[in-house]
């Protein structure tokens, strides 16, 4: 199955280091991001996750839940958890699906034959509170996540939510962003209040709040 933006996200019951997780129930009316590893106790993974873990209140103050995924079982999670904690300095926060028959990970198309026939790759997928797929990425195994980057991906996709603007090249929260080009002068004026650069009549810079 190929999953692409714009798609409903796959909806899955799974057990994980939390209980057993109906996915579109535990992600409720918030945002979700999924993020796959290739398999319990690998180096890059237990940094990831520490990250993750450290990041929660990131993750909490823009309304979404993290979640991870490994092919491997529940009790070598709890195994690999305690490494997680003892070397990142942080304790799981947030549950780690133990996809053992690869349910998941066959449903999110994380397992990529020419790179791994057996593991899942280095995914992530960040979901809407409609529960559509908003963005897609495929790490190679020996490359770490910058989750930096998926924050500020986060930040991105909420403020062009909610109001007729596009974030231009490395922006990040209180930069400029760029008018949409179908939003004529007249209407934004209105919008825009505080004002707007034009450098080209396609390209329109202002500030804005989320």
């Amino acid at each position: 199955m190929t999953i692409r933006l714009g798609d409903a996200a796959p909806d899955f019951t799974q057990e994980s280091t939390m209980g057993p997780i109906h996915f579109s129930e535990w992600k409720g009316d918030g945002w979700a991001v999924l993020f796959s590893h290739p398999a319990d106790f690998t180096p890059v993974c237990t940094t990831e996750l520490g990250m993750v873990a450290h990041l929660k209140p990131q993750f909490d103050k823009r309304n979404v839940k993290a979640i991870g995924l490994s092919v491997d079982g529940l009790e070598s999670h709890a195994k690999w958890a305690d490494d997680i904690a003892e070397t990142q300095g942080a304790a799981l926060n947030f549950p780690l699906l133990a996809d053992s028959d690869r349910k998941v990970a066959l449903l999110y198309d994380m397992i990529h034959p020419q790179a791994d026939a057996t593991f899942t790759v280095r995914s992530v997928f960040i979901i809407d509170p409609k529960g559509i797929i908003r963005l897609i990425l495929t790490y190679p195994a020996a490359t770490g996540r910058n989750f930096d980057e998926i924050l500020r991906v986060i930040d991105s996709l909420q403020l062009t939510d909610s109001q007729k603007v596009a974030t231009p090249v490395n922006w990040k929260e209180g930069d400029e962003v760029v008018i949409l080009p179908s939003i004529k002068n007249e209407e934004a004026d209105k919008l825009f209040p505080q004002g707007y650069r034009e450098i080209k009549p396609y390209l329109r810079m202002t500030t804005v709040k989320k």
